[in-house]
């Protein structure tokens, strides 16, 4: 493993534990003084639409031997997973959680949907730090292993993100 590996291996598990560890404790906090932020959970909910869009398009364009607008199209889709948790951290930060109030079995359907998305967005953090740094080295028969299980995980996130979002939205 050469240095600059190692350099981002490091960078990869710090981020991939501090991230999430930040995200739990920001959530117990209030930004004192500051209305509910109750316009953003459509925005943040769109953005995670259009990451799932412009990674499905993505894998299109590398399939097609597009390499330059893939590795445009998924640094946007970074940069729109962290606006989102910008977001979403933002809301969370200045506004009580929100209770689902569907009954019956749509409520297990829904947390089943949450539950899963919320572990997903935890566990893809590294695969596409890792994918990412492979791809950025030149990397590229690991990075395309790799991707085949990031996809597919990052796809799943985007996509649920929606779902709860949609199902949520009535009990805001």
């Amino acid at each position: 493993m050469s240095e600059t590996t190692k350099k981002y291996t490091v960078w990869i598990w710090v981020l991939s534990i501090v991230i999430p560890v930040a995200v739990a404790v920001l959530f117990t906090i209030r930004i004192p003084g500051v209305e509910r932020m109750g316009f953003l959970p459509p925005i943040y909910a769109s953005i995670n639409a259009l990451t799932a869009f412009l990674l499905v398009i993505s894998v299109l364009m590398i399939k097609q031997g597009k390499r330059d607008i893939h590795e445009r199209l998924m640094k946007t889709c970074i940069v729109l997973s962290v606006l989102f948790l910008l977001m979403y951290v933002t809301y969370h930060m200045t506004s009580d959680s929100t209770s689902y109030g569907g009954e019956g079995a749509i409520r297990y359907v829904y947390f089943f949907i949450l539950i899963s998305h919320i572990l997903l967005s935890i566990i893809i953090i590294p695969f596409v730090l890792i994918t990412y740094v492979r791809a950025i080295s030149g990397n590229f028969p690991q990075h395309k292993k790799i991707a085949r299980i990031t996809f597919p995980l990052w796809l799943y996130v985007a996509v649920t993100g929606v779902i709860v979002y949609i199902m949520i939205s009535p009990y805001y």
